[in-house]
C-alpha cells in the first residue's frame, strides 16, 4: 500500500501527510504550481535507518530540490521540516 494511502479510501493521503505537504508549502512560500511529494522510502545503506523520508519538491520552472529526514512520515514534525529545509541545502545543489 502507497504512503499516506488509508486502508478505507486507497484515493484520500493520510491527514498528517497533507499538514506536512502544507507546512513545506508554507516554509517556502511555493505557488500553487509547485508540486509538493512527500514519500517514505527504506534505507538499505549501512547505518541508515529502516525508514526515511523524502520532500521533493518540483517547480514548474527551475530545478527540483530533494531533502532526507532520517526518520518514518508519521514521526516527522513540523520542526523537523523547518530544521531540514531553512537549515540545509537540498540534495544534489
Amino acid at each position: 500500500m502507497p504512503l499516506g494511502f488509508g486502508p478505507g479510501n486507497p484515493a484520500a493521503p493520510s491527514p498528517h501527510l497533507r499538514e506536512l505537504k502544507e507546512t513545506v508549502r508554507t516554509l517556502l512560500d511555493l505557488d500553487d504550481d509547485t508540486a509538493v511529494m512527500i514519500r517514505q522510502l527504506a534505507c538499505t545503506e549501512p547505518g541508515c535507518p529502516p525508514l526515511e523520508t523524502v520532500v521533493a519538491v518540483l517547480p514548474m520552472n527551475g530545478p527540483a530540490r530533494r531533502w532526507t529526514l532520517h526518520q518514518p512520515t508519521d514521526k516527522v514534525t513540523e520542526d523537523d521540516l523547518k530544521s531540514a529545509l531553512l537549515t540545509s541545502a537540498p540534495e544534489g545543489a
